[in-house]
């Protein structure tokens, strides 16, 4: 398959480019920075703004799917209101119809669930700004006539794990981590094996 990926210099999207590649896909990262990808077999690097519609467009004809990790960096995600996620899910959304592609892939996050207890209420407080802006993201990609999977994992530690519980519109029982290599697995089965079309799942170890 030929896969572009937003997202790809971040944890999970280093993950999705390793795995991708591993299984024998092309893959495109589209990125700010192209000097932060070395170059490897199967790689495309390129550069371009992931707000910019007409940027996108240009880039995803003759790919599969795309894939998005992208997030907004840790000190405006959390001290303050942001609207980066859900703005490049417009322009996402609004590039792949121009393009002819219709496979989608975004990662969110299980504070969305309206899950219980002092953890999740903590959570729920300290990630109100990135809530707000995954869930206008969120709503961007199930308006959309795309075939989406949105995925919303818990927190995400570093490992080589790949295997994860799922559950649709949930989060897995006593779910509060898994690794961002189980998440990139996780979108690359979904689009190899045309799983999951037009569904949010919960994912956890």
């Amino acid at each position: 398959m030929n896969l572009f990926v937003l997202g790809a210099t971040g944890k999970t999207g280093s993950r999705i480019l390793d795995l991708a590649r591993a299984r024998g896909h092309q893959v495109t990262a589209f990125v700010r920075s192209p000097s932060k990808l070395p170059s490897a077999p199967g790689l495309r690097v390129v550069g371009g703004d992931p707000l910019d519609p007409s940027a996108l467009s240009a880039a995803m004809p003759g790919h599969d799917a795309v894939l998005s990790a992208i997030g907004a960096p840790p000190g405006q995600a959390l001290f303050r209101p942001h609207t980066v996620v859900s703005d490049i899910a417009r322009a996402t959304v609004q590039a792949m119809s121009a393009a002819g592609v219709s496979r989608l892939g975004l990662v969110s996050a299980a504070v969305l669930f309206p899950e219980t207890g002092l953890r999740f209420a903590f959570f729920r407080w300290l990630l109100q700004h990135v809530a707000r802006d995954l869930t206008a993201a969120e709503a961007v990609v199930r308006a959309s006539d795309l075939d989406w999977t949105l995925v919303r994992p818990p927190r995400l530690v570093r490992s080589d794990e790949t295997r994860a519980r799922v559950a649709p519109d949930a989060l897995p029982p006593g779910g509060t981590v898994t690794s961002f290599a189980a998440v990139a697995a996780f979108l690359l089965d979904a689009v190899e094996r045309h799983e999951h079309s037009r569904t949010l799942v919960g994912l956890a170890r």
